[in-house]
């Protein structure tokens, strides 16, 4: 009987210190106290996947709800269509740990007035670890495209969708459609990683750039799919540590540094790198661009590497004389060009210069490197073009290097 007392107190004691090791446990981690994520379906808050009625108001129900839980939280979009006029996902939150999960097709308002003017129609603004999973953005642009390419006067448009000032936000086999005008933009950002991204709009389709990173740090973007009316990818002033791999770009104008010294005083671009891309019928391959005014702007330590041109009508190309319409300044372009390294780059040009460095005159570009270049225009051997470049050239070299 003694025996079965002493046994029973020893069991008790156990299990009075294994239930004070997990109350420690959770206390001292509250990402493990707060792992059961809270969902929201934005259907069960009243939003109807039918594409014709307004779900703005569950969308906005959902964030509010999830942004103020102290519990990791779940927005779910389920399969259908769901007209949204716009939507502004605000933070900062309570929680950082919020995830969009999203089966469905969001789908902008087909009037292009409704939005044009706005600027963005899908926005996240101020928040810390959000996750936006799956689903479709469609912008339904093509109407706002026609009237910008018949010359009469028209909204500028907006952007499908914008990350704005935010940090570690995870966007992951999310496709954006025929936006209105730029498709993904990153502007203010830290640690923001896309993959396994879709781009999708016609080559006509005017200012329509596939994901522009500005003024952000530590971005990646990786394994996504690109065809769009302007950049696939475009990186503006005040970026850095940026990494863009594994890329099919086309159609399009290739992927961009720029376009940089618009302004007089401006933050520049500093290392970037470009690896693993296919162009196929694009505008340009890879690209910096700067205007020929004074600026105090920079690209430096840039990285473009095993690379294919598919028919590319500028495989390889600086232009510190960019100037897309009329009024162009003229002037020696201030942006100083430093350290880009081009290393594997195979394919064909759709022109006879394949290689084009028109640097400036003021502040010629230095440090270029060249290993392992081949291309080529339609079987035979293609040129090269330089203008105030300096650098180096080693490997096989085709064409013959200009540096």
């Amino acid at each position: 009987m003694a025996g079965l007392i002493f046994n029973a107190c020893l069991n008790y004691h156990a299990v009075v210190v294994l239930a004070f090791s997990i109350f420690m446990l959770l206390s001292e981690s509250p990402s493990l106290a707060n792992a059961a994520s809270i969902q929201y379906n934005v259907v069960s808050l009243g939003a109807k996947p039918d594409g014709k009625m307004d779900s703005s108001k569950a969308f906005q129900s959902a964030w509010a709800s999830a942004c103020g839980s102290t519990r990791a939280a779940t927005i779910y979009v389920p399969q259908g269509r769901f007209l949204v006029r716009s939507a502004s996902f605000n933070g900062p939150c309570k929680n950082s740990a919020i995830t969009v999960r999203i089966d469905g097709t969001l789908v902008a308002p087909s009037d292009y007035k409704v939005n044009g003017n706005a600027g963005n129609w899908i926005v996240l603004r101020h928040v810390t670890g959000v996750s936006v999973i799956g689903g479709t953005l469609d912008g339904q642009g093509t109407g706002l495209w026609a009237c910008k390419l018949s010359g009469k006067s028209c909204p500028s448009g907006a952007t499908n969708l914008l990350i704005s000032n935010s940090r570690n936000i995870l966007v992951s086999g999310l496709s954006s459609l025929n936006s209105q005008m730029f498709h993904i933009v990153i502007n203010g950002c830290q640690n923001v990683k896309m993959q396994g991204v879709k781009v999708s709009a016609s080559g006509t389709s005017p200012n329509t750039d596939g994901i522009h990173v500005g003024a952000s740090t530590g971005v990646t973007i990786l394994n996504s799919k690109i065809g769009t009316g302007d950049d696939c990818v475009s990186i503006g002033p005040g970026s850095n540590n940026l990494r863009i791999e594994n890329i099919a770009c086309g159609p399009g104008h290739g992927i961009s540094i720029g376009s940089l010294g618009k302004d007089q005083q401006e933050d520049g671009v500093q290392n970037v790198t470009v690896k693993t891309v296919t162009f196929t019928g694009t505008q340009n391959g890879v690209r910096i661009k700067s205007w020929a005014r004074q600026s105090n702007s920079f690209a430096k330590n840039i990285l473009f590497q095993h690379a294919i041109m598919n028919n590319v009508q500028n495989p390889i190309i600086i232009d510190q004389n960019y100037c897309p319409d009329s009024g162009c300044p003229n002037q020696a372009s201030g942006v100083r060009v430093s350290d880009v390294t081009y290393q594997d780059i195979h394919g064909t040009s759709a022109t006879t210069v394949a290689v084009k460095f028109d640097c400036s005159s003021k502040y010629p570009c230095t440090g270029i490197r060249m290993q392992d270049v081949k291309l080529t225009y339609r079987n035979q051997v293609a040129t090269a073009s330089c203008a105030h470049a300096a650098g180096t050239a080693s490997g096989l070299e085709q064409p013959s290097s200009c540096l």
